[in-house]
């Protein structure tokens, strides 16, 4: 059976993005691979045991580029579980995460908005 395991997030800059997701959001540079001719393979994730990882791609040409930040029209495009929201959301906050909108209760759990260094927006929610 397939799973998925891993989607691209556009970004300007390879170092400054391993520095934001790795660095203000805690996830793990799981391969940083030169692949010639400026272009690497980075890959991050939030627990490399699960399965669910990043590709950081540097937009190549002026369409891509145009994309980054905004790969889902605005809306919410990632999405984060937490075991622990107070904890993750104060650390995300100390880290200087812009945050979208304040916590709030829904049918499913606590959630609150916020946006990469990008500007995509990802939900990080306490499921029920």
């Amino acid at each position: 059976m397939a799973y998925f395991g891993m989607t691209t997030v556009l970004v300007d800059d390879y170092d400054t993005a391993i520095g934001h997701y790795v660095t203000a959001m805690g996830f793990t540079l799981v391969e940083d691979t030169d692949l010639g001719g400026g272009k690497r393979w980075v890959v991050v994730a939030p627990d490399p045991r699960t399965g669910a990882r990043l590709l950081l791609a540097r937009a190549d040409g002026d369409a891509q580029r145009a994309r980054i930040g905004d790969q889902t029209g605005g809306r919410v495009g990632f999405f984060l579980y937490s075991d622990d929201f107070a904890t993750d959301h104060a650390r995300y906050a100390a880290a200087g995460v812009r945050f979208d909108t304040e916590p709030r209760e829904e049918e499913y759990g606590t959630v609150v908005v916020f946006s990469d260094h990008y500007g995509n927006r990802w939900d990080l929610i306490a499921r029920r």
